[in-house]
Protein backbone atom coordinates (compact mmCIF):
# COMPACT_ATOMS: atom_id res chain seq x y z
CA UNK A 1 0.00 0.00 0.00
CA UNK A 2 1.87 3.11 -1.33
CA UNK A 3 1.87 6.87 0.52
CA UNK A 4 -1.28 8.50 -1.37
CA UNK A 5 -3.50 5.38 -0.35
CA UNK A 6 -2.88 5.42 3.00
CA UNK A 7 -3.10 9.18 3.21
CA UNK A 8 -6.71 8.35 1.69
CA UNK A 9 -7.60 5.52 3.42
CA UNK A 10 -6.58 7.80 7.22
CA UNK A 11 -8.73 10.93 5.54
CA UNK A 12 -11.60 8.37 5.22
CA UNK A 13 -11.50 7.30 9.34
CA UNK A 14 -10.88 10.35 10.15
CA UNK A 15 -14.20 11.67 7.87
CA UNK A 16 -16.09 8.77 9.65
CA UNK A 17 -15.28 9.93 13.10
CA UNK A 18 -16.10 13.33 11.86
CA UNK A 19 -19.56 12.08 10.89
CA UNK A 20 -20.32 10.65 14.00
CA UNK A 21 -19.14 12.95 16.41
CA UNK A 22 -20.78 15.58 14.51
CA UNK A 23 -24.49 13.41 14.30
CA UNK A 24 -27.81 13.85 14.56
CA UNK A 25 -27.09 12.59 18.52
CA UNK A 26 -24.57 16.04 19.54
CA UNK A 27 -27.04 18.57 17.03
CA UNK A 28 -30.03 16.83 19.43
CA UNK A 29 -28.49 17.12 22.08
CA UNK A 30 -27.19 21.39 21.68
CA UNK A 31 -30.84 21.92 20.52
CA UNK A 32 -32.25 20.16 23.32
CA UNK A 33 -29.82 22.24 26.09
CA UNK A 34 -30.78 25.62 23.92
CA UNK A 35 -34.37 25.10 24.82
CA UNK A 36 -34.17 23.56 27.85
CA UNK A 37 -32.00 26.61 29.10
CA UNK A 38 -34.59 29.14 27.26
CA UNK A 39 -37.41 27.46 29.32
CA UNK A 40 -34.95 27.63 32.71
CA UNK A 41 -34.09 31.09 32.22
CA UNK A 42 -37.49 32.51 31.20
CA UNK A 43 -36.10 32.73 27.77
CA UNK A 44 -33.92 35.47 28.64
CA UNK A 45 -32.78 36.19 25.14
CA UNK A 46 -35.82 37.84 24.28
CA UNK A 47 -36.61 39.72 26.96
CA UNK A 48 -33.52 40.73 28.55
CA UNK A 49 -31.54 41.37 25.28
CA UNK A 50 -31.74 44.93 25.16
CA UNK A 51 -29.98 45.02 28.83
CA UNK A 52 -27.39 42.30 27.42
CA UNK A 53 -26.58 45.23 24.97
CA UNK A 54 -26.35 47.39 26.82
CA UNK A 55 -23.74 45.58 29.78
CA UNK A 56 -21.63 44.71 26.70
CA UNK A 57 -20.34 48.21 26.53
CA UNK A 58 -21.16 49.23 29.67
CA UNK A 59 -18.13 47.80 31.69
CA UNK A 60 -18.49 48.04 35.91
CA UNK A 61 -16.67 49.91 37.95
CA UNK A 62 -16.53 47.43 40.62
CA UNK A 63 -16.02 43.93 40.50
CA UNK A 64 -12.72 41.30 40.41
CA UNK A 65 -10.87 39.81 36.93
CA UNK A 66 -8.24 40.40 34.63
CA UNK A 67 -9.86 42.07 31.76
CA UNK A 68 -12.79 44.34 31.32
CA UNK A 69 -16.31 42.56 30.51
CA UNK A 70 -16.09 43.79 27.29
CA UNK A 71 -12.55 42.37 26.71
CA UNK A 72 -13.46 39.12 27.62
CA UNK A 73 -16.40 39.05 25.09
CA UNK A 74 -13.95 40.46 22.04
CA UNK A 75 -12.01 37.63 22.85
CA UNK A 76 -14.34 35.12 22.60
CA UNK A 77 -15.50 36.68 19.79
CA UNK A 78 -11.93 36.24 18.27
CA UNK A 79 -12.38 32.79 18.56
CA UNK A 80 -15.96 32.92 16.84
CA UNK A 81 -15.74 35.50 14.58
CA UNK A 82 -13.92 33.70 11.90
CA UNK A 83 -14.14 31.99 8.18
CA UNK A 84 -17.18 30.20 9.56
CA UNK A 85 -18.95 33.45 9.26
CA UNK A 86 -17.45 33.54 5.24
CA UNK A 87 -16.78 30.13 4.34
CA UNK A 88 -19.07 28.04 6.82
CA UNK A 89 -22.39 30.10 5.93
CA UNK A 90 -21.59 29.69 2.40
CA UNK A 91 -21.18 26.37 2.74
CA UNK A 92 -24.30 25.15 4.48
CA UNK A 93 -26.10 27.19 1.59
CA UNK A 94 -24.31 25.30 -1.42
CA UNK A 95 -24.86 21.88 0.65
CA UNK A 96 -28.05 22.34 2.49
CA UNK A 97 -30.04 24.75 -0.02
CA UNK A 98 -31.07 28.09 1.24
CA UNK A 99 -33.29 26.70 4.20
CA UNK A 100 -30.09 25.86 5.91
CA UNK A 101 -30.12 29.22 6.66
CA UNK A 102 -33.39 29.70 8.81
CA UNK A 103 -32.05 26.30 10.71
CA UNK A 104 -28.68 28.28 11.13
CA UNK A 105 -30.57 31.33 12.71
CA UNK A 106 -33.58 28.79 14.44
CA UNK A 107 -30.40 26.99 16.44
CA UNK A 108 -28.43 30.44 17.04
CA UNK A 109 -32.01 31.48 19.08
CA UNK A 110 -31.65 28.90 21.37
CA UNK A 111 -28.10 28.62 21.78
CA UNK A 112 -28.16 32.48 23.01
CA UNK A 113 -29.65 30.93 26.38
CA UNK A 114 -26.31 28.07 26.21
CA UNK A 115 -24.39 30.75 26.06
CA UNK A 116 -26.20 33.24 28.68
CA UNK A 117 -25.85 30.15 31.04
CA UNK A 118 -21.95 29.24 30.10
CA UNK A 119 -20.99 32.54 31.28
CA UNK A 120 -23.22 32.53 34.05
CA UNK A 121 -21.65 29.22 34.91
CA UNK A 122 -18.06 30.54 33.98
CA UNK A 123 -18.52 33.59 36.43
CA UNK A 124 -19.99 31.35 39.13
CA UNK A 125 -17.36 28.46 39.46
CA UNK A 126 -14.30 30.50 38.52
CA UNK A 127 -11.21 29.85 40.79
CA UNK A 128 -8.50 32.70 41.85
CA UNK A 129 -5.06 31.82 41.79
CA UNK A 130 -1.84 32.90 43.51
CA UNK A 131 -0.71 35.79 41.13
CA UNK A 132 -4.31 37.19 41.18
CA UNK A 133 -5.10 36.09 37.68
CA UNK A 134 -8.42 33.92 37.21
CA UNK A 135 -9.52 30.61 35.85
CA UNK A 136 -13.39 29.19 34.86
CA UNK A 137 -14.61 27.28 32.09
CA UNK A 138 -16.28 23.78 31.67
CA UNK A 139 -13.36 22.33 33.66
CA UNK A 140 -14.39 24.06 36.59
CA UNK A 141 -18.20 24.50 36.95
CA UNK A 142 -17.68 20.60 35.84
CA UNK A 143 -15.46 19.98 39.25
CA UNK A 144 -17.12 22.32 41.90
CA UNK A 145 -20.68 22.41 40.55
CA UNK A 146 -21.13 18.42 39.90
CA UNK A 147 -18.99 17.76 42.42
CA UNK A 148 -15.39 15.98 42.86
CA UNK A 149 -16.01 12.94 41.55
CA UNK A 150 -16.89 14.60 38.23
CA UNK A 151 -13.12 15.49 38.45
CA UNK A 152 -12.60 12.97 35.40
CA UNK A 153 -15.26 14.66 33.19
CA UNK A 154 -13.79 18.05 33.84
CA UNK A 155 -10.37 16.62 32.61
CA UNK A 156 -11.66 14.80 29.68
CA UNK A 157 -12.96 18.53 28.55
CA UNK A 158 -9.68 20.19 28.91
CA UNK A 159 -7.82 17.29 26.74
CA UNK A 160 -10.01 17.81 24.24
CA UNK A 161 -9.61 21.82 24.01
CA UNK A 162 -6.08 21.30 23.99
CA UNK A 163 -6.45 19.01 21.20
CA UNK A 164 -9.04 21.66 19.45
CA UNK A 165 -6.74 24.49 19.89
CA UNK A 166 -3.30 22.97 18.65
CA UNK A 167 -4.19 20.14 16.33
CA UNK A 168 -5.99 22.20 13.94
CA UNK A 169 -8.81 24.96 14.47
CA UNK A 170 -6.26 27.76 15.88
CA UNK A 171 -3.20 27.21 14.24
CA UNK A 172 -3.03 25.16 11.15
CA UNK A 173 -6.42 25.86 9.12
CA UNK A 174 -6.19 29.07 10.15
CA UNK A 175 -3.02 30.28 9.33
CA UNK A 176 -3.40 28.10 5.80
CA UNK A 177 -6.88 30.22 5.27
CA UNK A 178 -4.81 33.23 5.26
CA UNK A 179 -1.85 32.65 3.32
CA UNK A 180 -4.18 30.77 0.61
CA UNK A 181 -6.49 34.26 0.40
CA UNK A 182 -2.89 35.88 0.09
CA UNK A 183 -1.53 33.88 -2.31
CA UNK A 184 -4.67 33.79 -4.26
CA UNK A 185 -4.52 37.90 -4.58
CA UNK A 186 -1.69 37.94 -5.50
CA UNK A 187 -0.03 35.52 -6.73
CA UNK A 188 -2.99 33.11 -8.03
CA UNK A 189 -1.14 31.39 -10.83
CA UNK A 190 1.83 30.36 -8.04
CA UNK A 191 4.67 32.52 -10.74
CA UNK A 192 6.42 33.26 -8.27
CA UNK A 193 8.18 29.96 -5.81
CA UNK A 194 10.22 30.63 -3.05
CA UNK A 195 10.99 26.73 -2.85
CA UNK A 196 9.28 23.31 -3.35
CA UNK A 197 8.52 19.99 -0.75
CA UNK A 198 8.48 17.23 -2.36
CA UNK A 199 5.80 17.72 -5.47
CA UNK A 200 4.31 20.72 -3.86
CA UNK A 201 5.11 23.97 -4.35
CA UNK A 202 5.23 27.11 -2.30
CA UNK A 203 5.15 31.07 -3.58
CA UNK A 204 6.93 33.94 -1.84
CA UNK A 205 3.26 35.45 -1.11
CA UNK A 206 2.64 32.41 0.99
CA UNK A 207 5.88 32.41 2.75
CA UNK A 208 6.05 36.29 3.13
CA UNK A 209 2.80 35.92 4.58
CA UNK A 210 3.00 33.14 6.93
CA UNK A 211 6.33 34.44 8.53
CA UNK A 212 4.09 38.41 8.50
CA UNK A 213 1.00 36.24 10.25
CA UNK A 214 3.19 34.33 13.00
CA UNK A 215 5.74 36.94 13.85
CA UNK A 216 2.20 39.02 14.54
CA UNK A 217 0.60 36.33 16.47
CA UNK A 218 3.77 35.39 18.56
CA UNK A 219 4.28 39.29 19.40
CA UNK A 220 0.42 39.26 20.94
CA UNK A 221 0.56 35.74 22.27
CA UNK A 222 3.35 35.78 24.55
CA UNK A 223 1.71 38.79 26.47
CA UNK A 224 -1.24 36.32 27.74
CA UNK A 225 -4.81 37.52 28.00
CA UNK A 226 -4.16 40.96 28.62
CA UNK A 227 -2.66 41.77 25.63
CA UNK A 228 -4.94 39.38 23.53
CA UNK A 229 -7.80 41.15 24.99
CA UNK A 230 -6.63 44.70 24.49
CA UNK A 231 -5.77 43.43 20.64
CA UNK A 232 -9.09 42.10 20.33
CA UNK A 233 -10.89 45.08 21.70
CA UNK A 234 -9.33 47.06 18.90
CA UNK A 235 -9.73 44.46 15.93
CA UNK A 236 -12.89 42.72 16.50
CA UNK A 237 -15.38 45.26 16.80
CA UNK A 238 -13.37 46.87 13.62
CA UNK A 239 -13.22 44.01 11.30
CA UNK A 240 -16.67 43.18 12.49
CA UNK A 241 -17.98 46.58 11.61
CA UNK A 242 -16.40 46.68 8.48
CA UNK A 243 -17.48 43.50 6.93
CA UNK A 244 -21.00 44.46 8.04
CA UNK A 245 -20.83 47.66 6.34
CA UNK A 246 -20.09 46.37 3.18
CA UNK A 247 -22.62 43.17 3.18
CA UNK A 248 -24.99 45.87 3.87
CA UNK A 249 -24.30 47.62 0.66
CA UNK A 250 -24.88 44.60 -1.52
CA UNK A 251 -28.05 44.17 0.70
CA UNK A 252 -29.25 48.07 0.08
CA UNK A 253 -28.46 47.53 -3.21
CA UNK A 254 -30.85 44.73 -3.84
CA UNK A 255 -33.51 45.84 -1.84
CA UNK A 256 -36.41 45.30 -4.15
CA UNK A 257 -35.19 41.64 -4.04
CA UNK A 258 -35.07 40.95 -0.33
CA UNK A 259 -38.88 39.45 -0.15
CA UNK A 260 -38.52 36.82 -2.90
CA UNK A 261 -34.92 35.61 -1.03
CA UNK A 262 -36.64 35.66 2.58
CA UNK A 263 -39.77 33.87 0.89
CA UNK A 264 -37.25 31.00 -0.82
CA UNK A 265 -35.32 30.94 2.46
CA UNK A 266 -38.63 29.97 4.32
CA UNK A 267 -39.79 28.01 1.84
CA UNK A 268 -37.21 25.62 1.42
CA UNK A 269 -36.33 25.57 4.87
CA UNK A 270 -39.62 23.14 5.29
CA UNK A 271 -39.53 21.56 2.01
CA UNK A 272 -40.08 17.51 3.11
CA UNK A 273 -39.15 16.30 -1.20
CA UNK A 274 -35.84 17.41 -2.87
CA UNK A 275 -35.73 20.90 -4.60
CA UNK A 276 -34.44 22.39 -8.06
CA UNK A 277 -32.23 24.57 -9.29
CA UNK A 278 -29.54 25.50 -7.19
CA UNK A 279 -30.75 23.07 -4.06
CA UNK A 280 -30.45 19.71 -6.90
CA UNK A 281 -31.13 16.73 -4.31
CA UNK A 282 -31.63 18.67 -0.79
CA UNK A 283 -34.02 17.51 1.66
CA UNK A 284 -35.50 19.12 4.87
CA UNK A 285 -32.77 16.87 6.73
CA UNK A 286 -30.30 17.76 4.95
CA UNK A 287 -31.07 21.64 4.93
CA UNK A 288 -31.35 21.01 9.20
CA UNK A 289 -28.26 19.45 9.27
CA UNK A 290 -26.23 21.76 7.76
CA UNK A 291 -27.76 24.78 8.43
CA UNK A 292 -27.68 23.50 12.09
CA UNK A 293 -24.09 22.08 12.20
CA UNK A 294 -22.67 25.19 10.23
CA UNK A 295 -24.25 27.64 12.92
CA UNK A 296 -23.09 25.87 15.97
CA UNK A 297 -19.33 25.63 14.81
CA UNK A 298 -19.43 29.07 13.56
CA UNK A 299 -20.82 30.37 17.30
CA UNK A 300 -19.81 27.52 19.36
CA UNK A 301 -22.96 27.83 21.81
CA UNK A 302 -22.80 24.73 23.83
CA UNK A 303 -19.48 23.38 23.18
CA UNK A 304 -17.66 25.27 25.74
CA UNK A 305 -15.20 27.70 24.38
CA UNK A 306 -16.31 31.35 25.62
CA UNK A 307 -16.68 30.57 28.90
CA UNK A 308 -13.37 30.10 29.11
CA UNK A 309 -12.59 34.04 28.41
CA UNK A 310 -15.44 34.62 29.98
CA UNK A 311 -13.92 33.59 34.05
CA UNK A 312 -11.57 36.35 33.28
CA UNK A 313 -14.17 39.44 33.09
CA UNK A 314 -13.84 42.22 35.99
CA UNK A 315 -17.45 40.99 37.46
CA UNK A 316 -19.07 40.18 40.65
CA UNK A 317 -22.09 39.40 39.31
CA UNK A 318 -22.29 35.98 37.24
CA UNK A 319 -26.04 36.78 35.74
CA UNK A 320 -24.54 40.12 34.01
CA UNK A 321 -21.63 38.23 32.55
CA UNK A 322 -23.90 35.51 31.58
CA UNK A 323 -25.80 38.56 29.22
CA UNK A 324 -22.64 39.61 28.16
CA UNK A 325 -21.64 36.75 27.02
CA UNK A 326 -24.90 35.29 25.22
CA UNK A 327 -24.62 38.91 22.73
CA UNK A 328 -21.36 36.79 21.15
CA UNK A 329 -24.15 34.38 19.59
CA UNK A 330 -26.25 37.50 18.95
CA UNK A 331 -23.75 39.46 16.64
CA UNK A 332 -21.66 36.44 15.26
CA UNK A 333 -24.55 34.47 13.73
CA UNK A 334 -27.91 36.38 14.30
CA UNK A 335 -26.23 39.28 12.71
CA UNK A 336 -23.17 38.44 10.52
CA UNK A 337 -23.97 34.83 9.44
CA UNK A 338 -27.41 35.97 8.54
CA UNK A 339 -25.72 39.01 6.23
CA UNK A 340 -23.45 36.71 4.72
CA UNK A 341 -26.15 34.45 3.83
CA UNK A 342 -28.36 37.10 2.70
CA UNK A 343 -25.56 38.56 0.31
CA UNK A 344 -25.39 35.13 -1.14
CA UNK A 345 -28.70 34.77 -1.98
CA UNK A 346 -29.09 38.21 -3.40
CA UNK A 347 -26.51 38.01 -5.67
CA UNK A 348 -27.26 34.23 -6.87
CA UNK A 349 -23.63 33.47 -6.11
CA UNK A 350 -25.11 29.87 -4.57
CA UNK A 351 -26.12 28.69 -8.37
CA UNK A 352 -22.12 28.85 -8.71
CA UNK A 353 -22.21 25.51 -6.97
CA UNK A 354 -24.33 23.91 -9.47
CA UNK A 355 -22.55 25.51 -12.55
CA UNK A 356 -19.07 25.21 -11.43
CA UNK A 357 -19.14 22.90 -8.70
CA UNK A 358 -17.27 25.70 -6.25
CA UNK A 359 -18.13 26.16 -2.74
CA UNK A 360 -16.68 27.91 0.60
CA UNK A 361 -14.75 31.16 -0.01
CA UNK A 362 -15.42 31.15 -3.55
CA UNK A 363 -18.89 31.30 -2.76
CA UNK A 364 -18.74 34.52 -1.11
CA UNK A 365 -16.10 35.87 -3.12
CA UNK A 366 -18.63 35.80 -6.13
CA UNK A 367 -21.30 37.48 -4.11
CA UNK A 368 -19.08 40.63 -3.31
CA UNK A 369 -18.00 40.42 -6.66
CA UNK A 370 -21.84 40.64 -7.88
CA UNK A 371 -22.87 42.60 -5.30
CA UNK A 372 -20.31 45.42 -4.66
CA UNK A 373 -20.81 48.29 -7.00
CA UNK A 374 -17.04 48.32 -7.97
CA UNK A 375 -14.26 46.61 -9.19
CA UNK A 376 -14.03 42.88 -8.67
CA UNK A 377 -10.58 42.65 -7.54
CA UNK A 378 -11.20 45.72 -4.94
CA UNK A 379 -14.05 43.59 -3.94
CA UNK A 380 -11.54 40.64 -3.54
CA UNK A 381 -9.16 42.06 -1.73
CA UNK A 382 -11.17 43.74 0.87
CA UNK A 383 -13.01 40.40 1.23
CA UNK A 384 -9.53 38.78 1.49
CA UNK A 385 -8.18 41.40 4.18
CA UNK A 386 -12.16 40.33 6.09
CA UNK A 387 -10.86 36.59 6.20
CA UNK A 388 -7.22 37.13 7.31
CA UNK A 389 -8.31 39.56 10.09
CA UNK A 390 -11.03 36.68 11.23
CA UNK A 391 -8.70 33.90 10.99
CA UNK A 392 -5.52 35.98 12.92
CA UNK A 393 -8.26 36.66 15.82
CA UNK A 394 -9.05 32.56 15.70
CA UNK A 395 -5.37 32.14 15.78
CA UNK A 396 -5.05 34.67 19.30
CA UNK A 397 -8.53 33.28 21.17
CA UNK A 398 -8.03 29.39 20.53
CA UNK A 399 -4.30 30.10 22.25
CA UNK A 400 -5.78 31.53 25.15
CA UNK A 401 -9.06 28.77 25.67
CA UNK A 402 -6.27 25.87 24.89
CA UNK A 403 -3.94 27.42 27.59
CA UNK A 404 -6.00 27.37 29.85
CA UNK A 405 -7.32 24.26 29.43
CA UNK A 406 -3.68 23.71 30.16
CA UNK A 407 -3.15 25.47 33.23
CA UNK A 408 -6.33 23.10 34.21
CA UNK A 409 -4.69 19.42 33.73
CA UNK A 410 -0.88 20.73 35.04
CA UNK A 411 -1.39 23.73 37.38
CA UNK A 412 1.86 24.77 36.12
CA UNK A 413 2.54 28.25 34.29
CA UNK A 414 5.55 27.00 32.98
CA UNK A 415 4.05 24.43 31.41
CA UNK A 416 1.45 27.21 30.06
CA UNK A 417 4.97 29.01 28.47
CA UNK A 418 6.33 26.28 26.76
CA UNK A 419 3.38 25.99 25.37
CA UNK A 420 2.97 29.24 23.76
CA UNK A 421 6.10 28.42 22.01
CA UNK A 422 4.82 25.04 20.63
CA UNK A 423 1.72 26.47 19.46
CA UNK A 424 3.57 29.55 17.76
CA UNK A 425 5.42 27.46 15.98
CA UNK A 426 2.55 24.97 14.85
CA UNK A 427 1.33 28.62 13.13
CA UNK A 428 4.51 28.67 11.56
CA UNK A 429 4.83 26.02 9.53
CA UNK A 430 1.41 25.18 9.00
CA UNK A 431 0.79 26.81 5.51
CA UNK A 432 3.33 24.08 4.38
CA UNK A 433 0.95 21.14 5.69
CA UNK A 434 -1.79 19.64 4.24
CA UNK A 435 -4.99 20.01 5.57
CA UNK A 436 -6.97 17.46 3.75
CA UNK A 437 -7.83 15.86 7.06
CA UNK A 438 -6.93 18.96 9.52
CA UNK A 439 -10.40 20.19 9.24
CA UNK A 440 -12.36 17.10 10.39
CA UNK A 441 -9.59 16.65 12.85
CA UNK A 442 -10.36 20.18 14.78
CA UNK A 443 -14.21 19.51 14.12
CA UNK A 444 -13.88 16.42 16.37
CA UNK A 445 -12.07 17.63 19.00
CA UNK A 446 -14.36 20.48 19.10
CA UNK A 447 -17.57 18.49 18.74
CA UNK A 448 -16.04 16.28 21.92
CA UNK A 449 -15.83 19.28 23.42
CA UNK A 450 -19.21 19.79 23.55
CA UNK A 451 -20.28 16.47 25.37
CA UNK A 452 -18.84 16.96 28.93
CA UNK A 453 -20.03 20.90 28.79
CA UNK A 454 -23.63 19.69 27.88
CA UNK A 455 -23.85 17.30 30.39
CA UNK A 456 -22.81 20.15 32.84
CA UNK A 457 -25.37 22.77 31.65
CA UNK A 458 -28.13 19.97 31.77
CA UNK A 459 -27.26 19.45 35.71
CA UNK A 460 -26.87 22.83 36.55
CA UNK A 461 -29.79 24.22 34.67
CA UNK A 462 -31.43 24.59 37.81
CA UNK A 463 -29.38 26.67 39.55
CA UNK A 464 -29.10 28.91 36.42
CA UNK A 465 -32.37 29.38 36.76
CA UNK A 466 -33.10 29.91 40.13
CA UNK A 467 -30.27 32.41 40.69
CA UNK A 468 -31.37 34.27 37.07
CA UNK A 469 -35.14 34.09 38.57
CA UNK A 470 -33.74 35.72 41.34
CA UNK A 471 -31.64 38.57 40.05
CA UNK A 472 -34.60 39.64 37.88
CA UNK A 473 -36.91 39.56 40.21
CA UNK A 474 -34.81 41.83 42.75
CA UNK A 475 -34.11 44.47 39.92
CA UNK A 476 -37.64 44.73 39.41
CA UNK A 477 -38.57 45.67 42.95
CA UNK A 478 -35.78 47.69 42.79
CA UNK A 479 -37.32 49.55 39.83
CA UNK A 480 -40.64 49.69 41.36
CA UNK A 481 -39.26 50.96 44.87
CA UNK A 482 -37.33 54.04 42.81
CA UNK A 483 -40.48 54.81 40.78
CA UNK A 484 -42.23 54.99 44.16
CA UNK A 485 -39.92 56.93 45.47
CA UNK A 486 -39.89 59.16 42.56
CA UNK A 487 -43.73 60.04 42.72
CA UNK A 488 -43.52 60.83 46.72
CA UNK A 489 -40.81 63.32 45.54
Amino acid sequence: MNSITLAMSFNGIIEKIDGWVWGWVLIALILAAGLWLSVRTGFVQVFHLGKALKYMVKNENEGEGEVTSFGALCTALSATIGTGNIVGVATAICLGGRGALLWMLIAAFFGMATKYSEGFLAIRFRDKKDDNHYLGGPFYYIEKGMGSKWKWLAKLFAIFGIGAGLMGIGTITQINGITSAVNNFFDPEAKHIAFSIGENSYTWSTVIGGIAVTVLAALVIIGGIKRIAKVSEVIVPVMAITYVVFVLIIVFTHLSEIPAAIASVFKLAFSAKAVTGAGVGITLKLAMQKGIGRGIFSNEAGLGSAPIAAAAAKTKDPVRQGLVTMTGTFIDTIVICTLTGLSIILTGADNAFVEGSVEGVSITTIAWQKGLPWNESVSAFILMLCLTFFAFTTILGWDYYSERCLEYLTGSQKAVKIYRYIYILAVFIGPYLTVSAVWNIADIFNGLMAFPNLIALFALSGLVGKETRAYFAEKNHDLKELSKKKKQQ
